[in-house]
């Protein structure tokens, strides 16, 4: 009787072995003009593996760097583990950017180690392909602004956005009432600014759209947005001049923070309203969906809390009826990371694009299409981590960002940087 042979580890196919993995340095490359200004976290580990995040735009590379000392020694497969160890490190707006970029860069990691996508370590993928809305800089000339527009529809995009608001009115007599210096005030929150939107002002929004939408048809999806700092009355007869233009949301009219106001707009207009871009965790968005208070929410992954939190986010708006789409204004690595989110989210809507003109965009990374974005959809890929093979070096080095032209420069002066993190006694 024969002997079963023995099973030897070379026969064994494995990407790394995760059980061992453990994450050695952090490291970021400070970028500009991808679209805006961003920074590119890379996580080294013992065994060779890499992983990408980013940080959100306009955001701090601080809030990356700070989180080091909290990940060397983890083994990055840990994601849930490691993610409630630093959340605590994060806030809204820009301040969520570290934390929610070093957990892409975890998924990253972890995908590759096990082999897998990423959309695979939260569930699996509803879709095969990420349909994307290409954000759109305003003209003051609606003419001009809609065959901008056209140009996006004509390159395949069947969703588009664009900026309605008071940058349109101050300049037209009559349409605006507001103190002096409020043009230049970008501090004070909507409700305090005293600025009001007159009759006047309201018609002229209503025609600049109605021009637009004669030149991109009604065969496109049209979202607005940058309304300008209003209160909600302004608001409210805005959004009632723009229902016959069936707009697939109004976005951002008041701060996110005002829940009983965004209920109030909400059931006063025929037209979705939509906000969420700088609110961090699940947590920050549940007081708006208990209420009812928006149609659409609106995460950035990359405040949010990167991809497994805006996915249970997603989770728990369906539930209560509400749609996801994802804002974003990022390079190819966080626009992955989005991609395999988005796919294993069964509420998706679609996913901001915010570089339609920039060119060399999709060369930043390899091993993916060219264009990336393609009759305005990204195919979901089923290669380990995000997706991508690696950077492109030579075409992010010429991207650098000229105040702080970073370049994954060693961070051991971060090595030490600790503090007494419990938050309970």
């Amino acid at each position: 009787m024969s002997e079963t042979p023995a099973i030897t580890e070379e026969h064994v196919a494995q990407a790394s072995r995760p059980s061992r993995l453990r994450i050695t340095d952090l490291r970021v490359a400070n970028v500009a003009g991808v679209p805006f200004r961003s920074s590119i976290i890379r996580i080294d580990t013992d065994q060779g593996l890499v992983g990408y995040g980013e940080v959100r735009d306009q955001a701090s590379a601080t809030y990356a760097l700070m989180l080091k000392s909290r990940l060397v020694g983890e083994n990055p497969c840990n994601v849930d583990k490691i993610f409630r160890k630093i959340k605590q490190f994060g806030f809204h707006g820009r301040q969520g950017g570290g934390v929610s970029g070093v957990e892409m860069a975890l998924m990253d990691l972890a995908g590759k180690a096990y082999g897998v996508p990423a959309h695979a370590l939260v569930g699996g993928r509803f879709r095969d392909e990420i349909r994307c809305y290409a954000d759109t800089p305003s003209l003051p000339d609606p003419h001009e602004m809609g065959a901008r527009l056209l140009e996006r529809k004509r390159r395949g995009f069947t969703m588009l956005k664009m900026d309605v608001g008071i940058d349109l009115l101050w300049d037209v007599p009559g349409a605006l009432i507001a103190p002096a210096g409020a043009r230049a005030d970008l501090t004070t929150m909507h409700p305090f600014t005293g600025i009001q939107v007159t009759a006047k002002g309201v018609e002229h929004l209503a025609s600049y759209v109605d021009t637009v939408r004669s030149v991109v048809g009604y065969d496109v999806a049209l979202a607005a947005d940058h309304f300008g700092h209003i209160a909600l009355d302004s608001c409210i007869r805005i959004g009632r001049a723009l229902e016959g233009f069936t707009l697939a949301w109004i976005e951002d009219l008041i701060p996110w923070q005002l829940t009983d106001q965004w209920r109030q707009l909400t059931t006063s207009v025929a037209v979705p309203t939509c906000t969420g871009e700088d609110i961090y965790l699940l947590d920050g968005f549940r007081p708006l969906l208990d209420a009812g208070a928006i149609r659409v929410v609106h995460p950035d992954p990359a405040t949010a809390g990167g991809i497994a939190e805006t996915k249970r986010l997603g989770d728990y708006a369906q539930e209560r009826g509400i749609p996801m789409a994802l804002h974003l204004a990022a390079s190819p690595i966080a626009t992955m990371a989005c991609v395999h989110l988005a796919a294993a989210t069964e509420n998706f809507l679609a996913l901001e694009h915010h570089a339609a003109d920039v060119e060399h965009w999709s060369d930043l990374v390899t091993d993916l299409p060219r264009p990336l974005i393609q009759n305005g959809h990204i195919a979901v890929p089923d290669t380990p981590g995000l997706g991508f093979g690696d950077i492109d070096e030579e075409v992010l080095r010429r991207h650098l960002d000229p105040r702080d032209p970073v370049f994954f420069a060693e961070t051991t002066h971060w090595d030490g940087e600790t503090s007494h993190d419990r938050l309970w006694s």
